[in-house]
Parts: structure tokens; sequence; C-alpha cells
């Protein structure tokens, strides 16, 4: 992996030590972008803490001001609803240099902005795969992030597999609803071949490991044939054979219908997660409505 700027000399705070902040903290460790000395994680458990601070060699604290002060990048890892508290405790007590990373669903920049006080925002949707270094990040810039930061975000976020700079931060919203939350699909689409599996008389070890390898496999050989998946599915469905007589089914079961209606609702989600933080932002700081 080719790292435009280094980033050993960076300090990085993140706020919240959930799973996604230690996916991120694991991936810039082993591909040594940064040293573990310059990796501080917040929480407010002390045995995550602690947990977090033996596994990776981190500093691990309570408090999330003091962690900001000492870092170039201050990555907020906190589920959503925790955000409108976090911003409270940092609200004008960020350097202008420093960059803000956001993870968090649905938490739009001008919220993030308006109760930080500050400018220099990325704002980025992560999904599960990071964990093992195969995710695929969507990130959105302020105009206030320099090429400087943006390459220094771009590390960041490649540290948990693929990431795409977007032009709108609307497509965040729309990576959330597709890229972020589509392993619940993937996985929920796995539960159900194993138990149909289970139906026709396999075991389930053996129906897991055959829709395990299915989905590796046809994901992978979809990526490197370049072929439009269309294409690739109709290269597996031969007239009135098997996968016709599936696919006739799952059609009259409107399973297209069905996908694109989840998606949606987990867009619609992502926008009420934003207008709710939003809405608990101190008056002072809210949008005028007038």
């Amino acid at each position: 992996m080719i790292v435009r700027m280094p980033l050993r000399a960076t300090r990085l705070a993140f706020i919240g030590g959930g799973t996604m902040a230690e996916a991120m903290i694991r991936g810039l460790l082993e591909r040594h972008l940064v040293p573990p000395s310059h990796i501080e994680v917040t929480g407010p458990r002390r045995e995550r803490r602690g947990e977090l601070q033996k596994r990776f060699g981190v500093r691990a604290l309570a408090s999330n001001v003091e962690a900001a002060k000492r870092a170039h990048v201050v990555v907020l890892s906190v589920k959503p609803q925790v955000m409108p508290t976090v911003m409270r405790e940092l609200h004008g007590k960020l350097r202008p240099k420093q960059l803000v990373l956001s993870i968090a669903a649905g938490v739009p920049v001008g919220v993030l902005r308006r109760g930080l006080a500050h400018p220099a925002i990325v704002r980025a949707m992560p999904n599960t795969p990071a964990q093992v270094g195969m995710g695929v990040t969507a990130w959105y810039a302020t105009s206030d992030v320099d090429a400087e930061r943006r390459e220094r975000a771009r590390a960041i976020l490649g540290a948990l597999g693929e990431e795409i700079q977007v032009e709108h931060e609307e497509e965040v919203d729309m990576a959330t609803a597709l890229s972020g939350t589509g392993p619940t699909y993937v996985f929920l689409l796995m539960e159900a071949l194993v138990d149909a599996g289970v139906h026709l008389g396999f075991s389930r070890r053996v129906a897991e490991e055959l829709v395990l390898r299915t989905v590796e496999g046809s994901a992978l050989f979809a990526r490197m044939s370049g072929r439009h998946l269309a294409e690739l599915r109709n290269m597996v469905t031969s007239p009135g054979g098997t996968s016709a007589a599936a696919i006739y089914q799952l059609e009259k079961g409107a399973l297209r219908t069905v996908l694109s209606r989840a998606v949606y609702a987990a867009y619609q989600r992502t926008r009420e997660l934003g207008a709710a933080a939003e809405s608990k932002l101190p008056p002072e700081v809210r949008p005028s409505t007038t």
C-alpha cells in the first residue's frame, strides 16, 4: 500500500473505543502507519480501556478532552446517540489545524461543525468487513480540509480496506444504507441459504461451509471478471435449468423490490439519526429557523 504522506508523526485520538475504532487501530498498527505510542483511545468503561491498552499498546483514558488536545486527528467513533454529549465536551476546544474524522452514522458535517465549533471535518462510513481489512469506506471532506489533511484521512481510512472519496455529503448517507448496512443484507441472505440447506438435509456445518465458500468465491469472481453482474447471472442460468427455476421463485417473491425498500429504509433512518443529533445541540449553536 502506498501512502502519499507519512503518518508516523501523526497523533490520533479515538473518541470511543468500540468495534470499528478497534478495527481502525488494528489496521493502522498492522500496516505500520503509526506507532502505538501515537494512538490514544477513550471510553467510559475501565475494563474496555484496559483491554485495548493491553491488546495494542495504545494509551487508553477516560477523558475525551485530554485525548483530543494532543492529537493531529480526532476520530469520532461513538454511536450517533452519544455524539451530542461528545460535541458538548469538545465544543471550542479543538485547534484550527486539527482534523476531525467522524464515523458516526447519520451525523452530518453541519451538525458536527456547529457542535464542535470546528470547520475541518471528514465524515466517513466504513462497514463491518473493515474488521478483517476488507471493508469499503465512503468519505466526504469539507472545503476547510486542505490537501495534506485529505491525504492523511485517505491513509487512515485505507487501513480498513478500500476508500472512496465522494463529492457530495448526501452520498455518505447513501453509502450508509448500501455498503455500511450492506453486510446485514448479505448475512441475512447467507443465513437463509444455510437454513434452506438444512431443510434439504445437510448438517448445519456442511450447509454453512457451502454457503460461505459460494458467497466468497462469487464475490471474488465478480471482481476479477470485470463483467456486468447481470451478465454473470445469465452465464450460470441455463434455460429450463436449476438456476432458472430458482430465479423464477425469487422474482415471484419480489426479491428486488424488498431489497430496494430495505436500502431506502436504512437511508431514511440515517437521515433521522442526523436530525436527532441536531435537535440535541445547545440552542445557541442550532441553525436559525427564521
